[in-house]
């Protein structure tokens, strides 16, 4: 593939929620920036934007960055959003969906090499079922639009490995510093690139957890982080209401993320 432009729009996902770093931007590094990283290794003429922001909902990715993103004419684009909508407490997979759609249809006729995902599908309890049944509609959905448009798609849903608790955040729904550089390594795959990531090794799962304390274990999980999660969304509050895109304008990682970042004052505190 020729140097060109790569351009990430999306959510915390994207943003690098769960992989926090003070030397980059909001406080994240994420599998975006390393990927970036890791064009500028392959050749310094690659340029790179993100901006991907936390809490976003599709709506908000539509109408915020996907103009922005038209006008950077990317060569590689990335998106995934919709995660936050599925989350609301009433939520409608065919909206989303056909916002989706439009704005894989906007990337794909631009002429950029488009890359999508879809959402995680955790192996869990009873207790998130209902979430689990729009996540599955969802990643159905988004498979169909990958396949209507001929872009990419890194079926993050399929891949297992991310069964390991080992690769998450404590919030379980961000992916930690090696989840996020195991997401890095996935897209540099499907666009066929090499990459000198070290990934951890997880050849030694850790023991299963007993019945009992798995259940007690889950519904910890829901009270300390799905439910205030879900005060958030019905109260309207985001956390991305108060940042600003990590990288809103084209950089050459080359030249150094972190040199960067520190150039434009743009480091802050982890967040996430």
């Amino acid at each position: 593939m020729d140097p060109g432009r790569f351009v990430a729009l999306g959510d915390s996902f994207t943003e690098g929620v769960g992989d926090p770093h003070l030397h980059h931007p909001n406080g994240l590094r994420g599998w975006a920036d390393r990927m970036a990283r890791q064009l500028g290794r392959l050749d310094p003429r690659w340029e790179y934007a993100n901006l991907a922001l936390r809490s976003k909902r599709i709506d908000q990715v539509v109408a915020e960055q996907l103009p922005a993103a038209l006008a950077l004419r990317p060569t590689v684009a990335t998106f995934f959003a919709g995660g936050n909508d599925l989350l609301a407490v009433r939520s409608d997979v065919d909206p989303v969906l056909g916002r989706f759609d439009e704005v894989v249809g906007a990337l794909a006729g631009s002429g950029a090499t488009v890359v999508v995902f879809t959402a995680f599908d955790p192996r869990t309890g009873p207790l998130l079922e209902p979430l689990l049944r729009r996540v599955r509609l969802f990643n159905h959905g988004v498979r169909d639009i990958s396949d209507e448009h001929d872009v990419l798609l890194v079926d993050h849903a399929r891949l297992r490995e991310y069964d390991d608790p080992r690769l998450w955040a404590v919030d379980r729904l961000h992916m930690n510093r090696w989840g996020h550089k195991r997401m890095a390594a996935s897209v540099l795959r499907t666009l066929g690139l090499d990459h000198t990531l070290r990934l951890r090794t997880l050849e030694h799962p850790p023991p299963r957890t007993p019945l009992r304390r798995a259940v007690r274990e889950e519904a910890a999980f829901v009270r300390g982080e799905v439910l205030p999660l879900l005060r958030r969304r019905v109260t309207g509050r985001s956390e991305g209401d108060l940042a600003a895109p990590k990288w809103p304008e084209p950089v050459r990682p080359a030249e150094g993320l972190k040199r960067l970042a520190r150039t434009r004052g743009h480091a802050e505190a982890p967040v996430g």
